[in-house]
Order: structure tokens, then sequence, then C-alpha cells
């Protein structure tokens, strides 16, 4: 059986509100339920194990009471860092269970579901997979030289891994050099295949990224209107 695990322990400090990120009502509900509900129609009987701080939790509870939303996810508490986040809802899964798990930021709520259906093929074929993008603007380095931007990408989520492999990567110490899943992955020696990523997957830290958001989903609407 595959899972997801949807990391959200942000404080919206970059964003300048009291008010977690995750939380934040865009286009009538909270962020979080925006990204929960992709990966709900990607596969409505997946387990998803949503980490969250534990001081946050009933407050998420509140919020699927008010908009009439599932709260049907396994809920893991936040750790100290993204890693320990993981590793705690990682613990929610069997070890026995023999499948694929995708690990997503809360704040992401635009994957494309084509991608994250590819991302779980990619990783059960190889083992390990991330989506990326190519760079698009010239990427500059801080020595004072430009450097090829087609040698780089940027890196999204959902990262996608045998649960067995994921599970072994993070027994291992928290390291500072552990940016992502991928990088706690490949400490161990494992590669980790790429598969192509959509532009729309932002990740909302800032009141910019509220407005494309606020942008990206009213285009949805029309776009759904505009089939009906």
């Amino acid at each position: 059986m595959d899972y997801a695990v949807i990391v959200a322990g942000g404080r919206g400090l970059r964003m300048g509100s009291d008010l977690p990120k995750q939380f934040i009502t865009v286009a009538g509900r909270p962020v979080l339920m925006h990204t929960i509900a992709r990966f709900r129609e990607y596969s409505p009987q997946m387990p998803i194990v949503l980490v969250l701080p534990k001081a946050q939790q009933d407050y998420w509870q509140g919020l699927c009471r008010r908009y009439g939303f599932g709260g049907d996810c396994l809920v893991a508490d936040g750790g100290e860092t993204r890693f320990h986040s993981v590793r705690n809802g990682l613990a929610l899964i069997p070890d026995d269970a023999d499948g694929v798990v995708g690990v997503h930021d809360g704040v992401r709520p635009f994957p494309a579901v084509s991608v994250i259906a590819a991302c779980y093929e990619a990783a059960r074929a190889a083992g390990a997979a991330i989506p990326v993008t190519p760079v698009v603007e010239t990427l500059r380095h801080v020595g004072g030289h430009t450097v090829p931007r087609d040698d780089y990408r940027l890196v999204q989520t959902p990262q996608t891994f045998s649960i067995r492999l994921l599970k072994q990567a993070y027994g291992q110490p928290y390291c500072d050099a552990f940016t992502d899943d991928a990088s706690v992955v490949e400490a161990m020696g494992c590669a980790v295949a790429t598969v192509e990523g959509n532009r729309e997957n932002i990740k909302i830290t800032t009141p910019f990224d509220l407005a494309v958001a606020e942008a990206l989903l009213a285009r949805q609407r029309r776009a759904e209107a505009d089939t009906k």
C-alpha cells in the first residue's frame, strides 16, 4: 500500500502573519486543505499522514469541522526540524509496509495530479524519485560569475521513495546537510531519479506567493466553469 506524508509545521513568520501559513485561507478554504485535496484526487483511498505541531492539532480539527472537510488523516507530531517531523510521520507507517511513500510540503497546494502519479510510478521503478523544473532565470555565483543554468534544476515535492528505503534513511542521525528527503536518502549512497514537475507547484511562504496562489485558483475555477 502507498502512503503520503504531508508536513505542515510552518509558523508564518515570512508571511508576516500570526496565523501559520498552512491555515491561511485561499479561495475560500485553508491552504492545507487544497494540498490534501490534490492527493485525494490522485488516490482517494491512500492513507495520508499529516504532520502538525502538537499545539496546532486542535485548531486543525476545528477547521475541518468548520469547513466540512473530512479530517480522516493520521496525525503525527511535528518535530524540532523538518527531518524530525518526517521521521515522526514515517513512524505511523507500519515497518512491514510494502509500497511507496510520498513526502510533500503542506504549503504546496498545486502539484499536478499527473506529476504526483509520475513520482509514485518512478519511485516504484527506481526506488526514489523527485519532481524538478528547469531554472528559467540567469544564475550568478556569489563569487561573482554566472553559472550555466542548464546544469541545474529546481526541486519540488512530493519526493517519493520505497517505504522501506525511506524508513532506513531516516534511521540515520540528523545532519545539517539534510535539506530535503532526497538528501537524506543520498547520504546512504542511493541514487534518486527525477521527474518533470509543474511550475505551478509553488511553496507558499510570502504574501507574494499567496497572491499567486489566489490567481492560480481563480484561473482553475474559470477553466472548470468553461467545461460545464
